[in-house]
C-alpha cells in the first residue's frame, strides 16, 4: 500500500454520532457478561442475572460508561 492510499489515524475513530453511553434498550444478561468480556457460561449468566436483578442498567453503566 503506498502512502497517498493509506487511511490517516482521524478516518480510522469512530463518528462521535456513533457513540452512546448505555444501551437504548434493555440489557439482557448476555449483554452483561459480553461487556465484561467473560464466556457465555452458565456460572457467568447467573452471576449477571442477579447482578441485573440487584442493580438494573446500572450494572452495564458501570461496566461500559
Amino acid at each position: 500500500m503506498d502512502k497517498q492510499s493509506r487511511p490517516e489515524p482521524d478516518d480510522l475513530r469512530t463518528p462521535d454520532r456513533s457513540l452512546h453511553s448505555g444501551p437504548a434498550a434493555d440489557v439482557s444478561p448476555e449483554d452483561l457478561v459480553m461487556a465484561t468480556g467473560r464466556d457465555l457460561t452458565p456460572k457467568n449468566l447467573e452471576w449477571a442475572r442477579r447482578k441485573l436483578a440487584d442493580e438494573g442498567r446500572a450494572a452495564v453503566e458501570k461496566i461500559l460508561p
